[in-house]
């Protein structure tokens, strides 16, 4: 089984506009959809077929409710969520004419940065994932690196996608110490081309970022996998060195939630391989690397091609 561990919240993404809409009110229409990177990346290893838990603290309000329901529709366990009373954080989504997305959060006092060490991870637990706001909104943030270092300890196979959201990081360079602090004990390392510059505190043109990358697979991680957007992704890796695949082709209607895909595509091809432990991913060749970043390229595109969050099914990936 593979866990998710971190926050789920509400996006509120702006609606088509109709000219019925738009001469209506000068204020944006808003819609709100299920999301959160660890969220998003549960919903979409259930889809794909994986064996799947989530981790995380959800209001009991109706948001609550509606993301609980979207976890077990898609066949995600759901016996390590906590509840509260609090209410639950919003995102609210500006898509630019490209599709990317930025973010603007609602997070005091709401229900996921209340989130507690567990006792224990499911037994037959083989995998651990964590992300995203989780790892910077305290007092959570520091109960979810407890369950990284401990997990990793145990010889589970972890995952980070820290997923930056600058706005919520007050202290930068803190910040990315923290994050180093962190490699030790990640087996799998996923970033966004976005991420690895403001990690590296380099400007948009990236020069120096790959003696970043590989001075951070010196920590101790199997393998550092970057996306690059339409242009694709590469994998830094102990066993096959730099390798790269395109990206798919798609129409693209909003990038929400493409990054959450391609973890959950590489966690849930990494599964089907046999492939879920650092010695194993620190042996792939690149033979085998082009498949799984190739899947989760084709993943991420499905995802992309429709509004919002919404991972494919295994079956559209199959077809």
């Amino acid at each position: 089984m593979i866990v998710v561990a971190g926050e789920a919240l509400i996006d509120l993404v702006p609606a088509p506009l109709t000219t019925t809409s738009e001469s209506a009110s000068p204020l944006p229409q808003l819609l709100p959809q299920r999301g959160g990177g660890p969220y998003n990346v549960a919903v979409a290893l259930g889809r794909l077929g994986s064996p799947t838990s989530f981790c995380s603290r959800v209001s009991t309000d109706a948001f609550g409710a509606a993301l609980l329901s979207g976890l077990r529709d898609a066949g995600v366990d759901t016996e390590l969520v906590q509840r509260g009373s609090e209410p639950t954080t919003l995102a609210v989504a500006d898509v630019g004419s490209d599709g990317s997305a930025g973010y603007g959060f609602y997070t005091e006092g709401t229900a996921d940065r209340l989130f507690a060490l567990p006792p224990a991870l499911p037994e037959g637990a083989t995998a651990l994932s964590v992300g995203t706001c989780s790892l910077v909104l305290e007092p959570g943030a520091s109960a979810y690196e407890a369950l990284l270092r401990r997990e990793f300890a145990n010889g589970v196979f972890t995952a980070l996608d820290p997923n930056i959201r600058p706005g919520l990081i007050a202290d930068a360079d803190a910040y990315r110490k923290r994050f180093l602090a962190w490699l030790p004990h990640v087996a799998l390392l996923k970033l966004s081309i976005e991420d690895a510059l403001w990690l590296a505190d380099l400007g948009p043109d990236g020069d120096d970022l790959d003696t970043h990358l590989t001075a951070w697979l010196e920590y101790g991680s199997a393998a550092i996998v970057l996306t690059r957007g339409g242009d694709g992704l590469s994998v830094w890796s102990r066993g096959a060195g730099q390798v790269s695949v395109p990206g798919t082709k798609v129409t693209v209607v909003d990038t929400i939630g493409a990054g959450d895909t391609v973890n959950a595509a590489l966690l849930h091809r990494l599964r089907e391989i046999d492939a879920l432990s650092h010695a194993a991913v620190a042996g792939l060749d690149a033979e085998v690397w082009r498949d799984v970043l190739g899947f989760a390229a084709r993943a991420a595109a499905l995802t992309c091609s429709r509004s919002g969050a919404e991972p494919p099914y295994a079956w559209e990936l199959s077809a």
